[in-house]
């Protein structure tokens, strides 16, 4: 495991294949990603999803400033090893200068950067992050056109994730700006910054998907395998993106409808092994383990403080090494 520091002082060469993939089923083609999710989508739980089907992962979301500006924060927010690829590492950014500084911080050790444009979060808006930047077609162009500009490997991928308008016209328009620029890829979330739970416009996907001449990937409402290849055949989109899905059976890509006892055996195994912090360790498990355990042993689960008790509880009651 390398963090940002031990990184520039390695010369690493990355592996894109993951060794002991558990793809079960034979699925539809198109890319699986696994999505930028704060405290979630970090290295342990990267490992995990590539070796059940995720093509593609994306780090949590971190504020470009903070990580251009503090040696502290590139060591706690940005860690990989080898076989973690392809990665992309979201930023949020506010600012073409902050955003670019950044991509070529990662770029020797990432395969690409993406620019948040979905964060709903009020602390995002109020600082320009996120979800504000949909409204700002022509800073967006800006941000990724001086990316590009400045990472000299043409191959480096810069890609953008957004939410959609109320008028889709809109988005169409965002999206189409930063194609010229040269963005990547654009995945969209679709849902409008207001909403949450509402169900996906599939239509609105489809339609910014039909605009444009570079990938797009979908994303929402995805928590089965069959959602995945719903999205796709409604919209044609290249990829398609799993967030909370992902979080709760993270074989979902395989094919399986919960979470399979050897991706629990192999997050035991593999957290252990990068040393994870505790509660990122138990909050997997709790998410992965919520639709396999009955209600009381939740209870009792979800109470217990520290790795070593977790151990001893699911090799008492479920027989894990």
């Amino acid at each position: 495991m390398f963090s940002m520091n031990q990184l520039q002082n390695e010369q690493l060469l990355f592996s894109y294949s993951v060794s002991g993939s558990s793809r079960r089923i034979p699925r539809l083609q198109y890319t699986t990603i696994c999505a930028p999710m704060v405290r979630y989508s970090k290295l342990p739980f990267r490992m995990l999803v590539r070796k059940y089907g995720c093509d593609l992962a994306f780090t949590p979301m971190i504020v470009s400033n903070s990580f251009v500006h503090s040696a502290k924060a590139r060591d706690n927010e940005f860690t990989t090893c080898f076989g973690d690829r392809p990665l992309v590492v979201q930023f949020a950014a506010n600012n073409a200068t902050d955003l670019a500084d950044a991509a070529e911080l990662v770029a020797p050790y990432a395969d690409g950067v993406d620019l948040n444009c979905g964060c709903p979060q009020r602390w995002a808006l109020s600082e320009h992050y996120g979800a504000y930047l949909i409204n700002n077609a022509e800073l967006v162009k800006d941000m990724v056109l001086q990316t590009r500009n400045r990472i000299s490997d043409q191959k480096f991928l810069i890609s953008i994730k957004i939410r959609i308008h109320y008028d889709i016209r809109k988005t169409v328009d965002l999206c189409q700006k930063a194609q010229q620029a040269g963005v990547s890829f654009i995945t969209i979330h679709g849902r409008t910054l207001e909403q949450r739970k509402e169900p996906v416009n599939i239509q609105a996907i489809k339609t910014v998907k039909d605009s444009l001449s570079i990938p797009v990937f979908g994303n929402g409402d995805v928590f089965s395998l069959k959602d995945a290849d719903n999205l796709y055949e409604q919209t044609g989109v290249n990829g398609v993106m799993s967030a909370r899905g992902l979080l709760q059976n993270p074989a979902l890509f395989a094919g399986y409808h919960y979470t399979p006892r050897d991706c629990v055996q192999d997050w035991l195994d593999i957290s252990l092994n990068l040393g994870t912090h505790f509660t990122s360790f138990h909050h997997h498990l709790m998410y992965m383990l919520e639709k396999i355990m009955p209600r009381p042993e939740r209870r009792v689960f979800n109470t217990l403080s520290s790795t070593a008790a977790v151990l001893d509880y699911l090799q008492m009651n479920y027989d894990f090494c």
